[in-house]
């Protein structure tokens, strides 16, 4: 029997509608931008654009399967499962993606000049799929049987009203709170948030101390370096801030709902906490594309050309404008040749 859908759900369904559409256009310009820009296809934004990729993901399809839980059509339990697992897949790539980005970013202020042999493309790589392999088997984990098949098979045969084991697929009435609780948030969820802070924190602190010593230098190079890393890591606290305001409202709710089974918490808060979620993805594009100079050169070319039709005069300009004094570099014009290197990689 069809389920009605409550004034909540109407719009809970239209939020994650508009998130749909703001998060795939906007992801799919990261990755059409990292294609077309030769300077943005190294190591650094294949994170970026594998977090692209998960992104992308959740707007078309974790979005959609949600919305299709939280209307709760009547289905088999091992269905309704599936249907379940690809958003606990996606939005867990994505939280990976996020942490590696961070480490990255560790990388390029604690090692800057073994940064580029440390951060191989192939090493970038293999993290990837790591991450992937990673996030497959932390949300496929209730198709192993930490789930809820015994619970509802045991109310079921209380009910004893039908002869196929169907059930409302709802996301709570398939997935173990335990599981939610204990394995994806206190194990897969708040250490990488934590983990996050401490690497933030600390690429703050590095910056400070090279800014610092360089302060009286007579060499401008490293000053920009350490000043253009500053610009980045700001962006990174707040990537921070939007990661955990967006996770920590439902996993909060989670541990309300497990450790206080009598309390009762009013839909509108469940809703606005899921679509948080579903939203950081369409956070992501803002945070990290929009603040680098090269992306948004790239998206104004891409919009000018692809979008508008028109012809782009400076496409041809395109890399050097963004790589600064590359070409100089190049031409062996410039004598700190390290410094240059690390950056024409931001």
């Amino acid at each position: 029997m069809a389920q009605s859908v409550s004034a909540f759900q109407a719009a809970y369904i239209t939020i994650e509608v508009l998130i749909a559409l703001v998060s795939v256009p906007g992801n799919i310009l990261v990755i059409w931008a990292v294609k077309k820009n030769q300077a943005l296809q190294d190591a650094t934004f294949s994170f970026i654009v594998s977090l692209a990729v998960a992104d992308v993901a959740v707007g078309t399809l974790v979005i959609p399967l949600a919305i299709i839980i939280n209307i709760g059509p009547q289905m088999e339990f091992y269905t309704c499962l599936m249907v379940a697992c690809p958003v606990l897949i996606l939005t867990e790539s994505s939280i990976l993606a996020l942490l590696a980005i961070a480490v990255d970013r560790y990388l390029r202020v604690k090692i800057p000049l073994r940064y580029k042999s440390v951060v191989t493309p192939r090493r970038a790589a293999v993290a990837i799929a790591c991450c992937w392999i990673v996030s497959l088997l932390v949300g496929l984990t209730p198709m192993f049987g930490w789930n809820n098949l015994n619970e509802m098979r045991r109310t079921q045969e209380a009910n004893a009203s039908h002869t196929a084991f169907v059930i409302r697929c709802q996301f709570e009435n398939v997935i173990s709170m335990e599981y939610m609780v204990y394995f994806n948030f206190f194990v897969w969820v708040l250490p990488p948030l934590l983990l996050m802070l401490i690497i933030y924190l600390e690429v703050f602190n590095l910056i400070r101390k090279q800014l610092d010593k360089k302060v009286s230098s007579n060499s401008s190079d490293p000053q920009k370096y350490y000043g253009k890393e500053l610009k980045i890591a700001k962006s990174l606290a707040l990537v921070l801030f939007l990661f955990a305001l967006s996770w920590l409202p439902l996993h909060t709710l989670n541990c309300i709902t497990l450790f206080c089974p009598s309390c009762q918490t009013p839909s509108i808060l469940t809703y606005i906490a899921i679509f948080l979620t579903h939203g950081n993805s369409a956070m992501n594009p803002i945070v990290y594309a929009f603040r680098i100079q090269k992306f948004r050169t790239t998206f104004l070319q891409i919009w000018h050309q692809y979008i508008c039709c028109e012809t782009d005069k400076n496409a041809n300009n395109l890399d050097n404008t963004e790589l600064g004094n590359w070409p100089l570099e190049r031409a062996g014009t410039v004598p700190d040749v390290p410094y240059l290197d690390l950056q024409k990689s931001l």
